[in-house]
Formats: C-alpha cells, structure tokens, sequence
C-alpha cells in the first residue's frame, strides 16, 4: 500500500471535508482540523478561500499535482466557454477518472495505480498513464488479466456509488464508453466543488 493511499483520509481532516463521502473518513466524527487550533481557526481571506478550493479539487482528483492542475487551467482558459466548466471536464476526462467512475476500482488512488500497473486498455491498446485524456467516444476496458482481480469484482458489486450517465459501462465484460464531457452538476461528488474559485486563483 503505498504511502499516499494508507494516508488518504488526513486530506479529509486538514481540510475538513469527506472528499470521497466515505463511512471511515475522520470528519464523520470531527469536521475540523487537527491540532490544538483546530476548532479556533480565523475566517478565511479570499486567497484563503480560493486556495481551500484549489486543495478540495486535487484531493477529489487523488491529489493531482500542482504542474498538472495549472496545465489543466492554462487549457481550460483557452477553450472556448466556461472556463470552470472546461476544467472540471479535463479533470474527467483523465483516464484514472474514468476508471474510478466506471467502478472497476474503489478509490482515485487505486485507479491511479491500476492504470499505472498496465491493467487498462483504451481502445484495444495498453495505456498506463493515468492522466492520460481520454476523447469523447473512446473505449476503456479492463485487461483480461485483470478481470480476475478481486479489488475489481468488489468494486463493481458495491452499492455506495453509481455509474454517471456520461458514462456507458457493461460490467459483465468490463468495458465502458466515454459518451460526452460533462458538466460540474454531472459529476457525482461527495462534496461541493468550486472550480471557479480555482479559476480565480490561477487568475491572481
């Protein structure tokens, strides 16, 4: 297990969320921060503010990096529309995003590995990078050797999430269909996001 998975729920407490809406997840029980300030914490400034946002948005995502989210905001300000909805939609779009959507993993953190083990297959071909993006239309599938997975048959038989409709996914043979980019409302989070004051962040 590696570090970043056994830790995952102290991004929950320091920022005083259930990111992935989770029965274990330490907020459950104290939905502020640790330490001996936890519970006296000032009122945030703006910057404070956007940058909690900012935080909450790559902790959602398996902590997507820093290089990558300001790659991902320099894209979705040059795209035409709007740039929070164009952002959330490069996030889906990631292809360890879709296999956490389409079940065939519990967590971002597994899919992340997962994909990176070689376990996934885009439209017939092996892809292991998990930020790779994924096109409208394309095809992911789990590898043959992989079907077999316990970590996969349980997740697709778990009854705490489901399947958003801008997915296709036949469970049966462990495939699915990236049908359309969706919008902030598509997505299916445990808590609310705020891309646009993400926006707001890189725009400073």
């Amino acid at each position: 297990m590696s570090k970043r998975l056994s830790s995952k729920f102290k991004i929950d407490r320091r920022l005083g969320v259930n990111l992935w809406g989770k029965a274990k997840s330490p907020v459950n029980k104290r939905n502020y921060g640790p330490g001996q300030h936890g519970q006296n914490r000032k009122k945030p400034t703006d910057y404070g503010v956007q940058l909690h946002a900012k935080q909450k948005l790559k902790g959602v995502y398996g902590n997507v990096s820093e290089k990558q989210l300001r790659r991902y905001y320099a894209e979705a300000i040059r795209r035409k529309g709007d740039s929070s909805e164009n952002l959330i939609g490069l996030l889906e779009s990631r292809l360890d995003s879709l296999v956490y959507r389409m079940k065939f993993v519990p967590s971002v953190f597994a899919a992340r590995q997962f994909v990176s083990h070689g376990h996934v297959l885009v439209n017939g071909k092996k892809v292991n990078i998990p930020s790779y993006l994924v096109k409208v239309g394309d095809e992911i599938a789990v590898r043959s050797k992989a079907k077999e997975m316990a970590v996969v048959i349980e997740a697709l038989a778990a009854t705490d999430r489901e399947v958003p409709d801008y997915i296709e996914v036949d469970a049966n043979e462990m495939k699915g269909k990236y049908t359309r980019t969706p919008k902030l409302m598509d997505v299916p989070y445990a808590t609310s996001m705020e891309p646009n004051l993400v926006i707001e962040f890189y725009s400073r």
